[in-house]
């Protein structure tokens, strides 16, 4: 493999600045830090802005119930712990099942979810250039996903937390660029792994090994 030349911190060895129990690095991000910007962002999650609020909400749930709660429950007690009640939800179409139970959790826990389904507008693929072939089913109408117009209709209704199902690599960047309000994930899609995308990173000794092969890398 390539040497790295611009050392970070997935060249870490040491991961020091979490228990500050061993050494830094000579490349450590830490060490390398201005100290009056480290100053800055710590200032920030002091104070009263809506980002401090989030920064310590986010600590809290992870304090209390680490390793105890699934991602559902978390995003209910991050929720209630920033005062959102207006869920938005950005889900894709092959998730609106997941997405239906998700709402009667959220409405459990007190909350009002608004949910978008990723082919809102159904505008056909061809309409914004992408050729027939390149559909998943050719010579039939197959609607565009449209994160640009989910995030104005979530931003509409005025939607405190937003939260996305599955949205495509991509779409979903595009969904919390254009977002009104804070964006958190709780399912990220990959069909192959029955969208648990961390098992291709733990069989990259067996099944998956092809990600570690830049012929294979070049195909994509």
């Amino acid at each position: 493999m390539a040497k790295v030349e611009n050392l970070s911190c997935s060249e870490c060895a040491q991961l020091n600045c979490y228990r500050r129990n061993k050494k830094y690095p000579a490349s450590c991000l830490t060490e390398a830090a201005d100290d009056a910007v480290v100053n800055a962002t710590v200032a920030t999650y002091r104070g009263d802005s809506k980002d401090a609020q989030v920064a310590r909400a986010a600590a809290e749930v992870e304090g209390l119930f680490y390793c105890e709660i699934s991602r559902v429950e978390e995003i209910v007690s991050f929720a209630k712990r920033i005062k959102a009640t207006r869920i938005g939800i950005a889900s894709c179409l092959g998730l609106v099942e997941e997405t239906k139970v998700f709402t009667k959790v959220l409405r459990a826990a007190g909350l009002q979810p608004y949910t978008v389904l990723c082919k809102v507008g159904s505008v056909d693929k061809t309409d914004i250039g992408i050729p027939d072939e390149l559909k998943i089913q050719c010579g039939s109408f197959e609607a565009c996903c449209n994160p640009i117009l989910q995030a104005q209709l979530l931003n509409a209704q005025k939607t405190e937390l937003n939260v996305i199902m599955g949205l495509c690599v991509g779409h979903d960047s595009l969904f919390a660029k254009h977002s009104e309000a804070l964006v958190t994930t709780l399912v990220t899609k990959d069909r192959l792994t029955g969208h648990n995308p961390a098992v291709t990173l733990y069989t990259v000794k067996t099944y998956s090994k092809r990600i570690l092969d830049p012929v294979h890398l070049k195909t994509l």
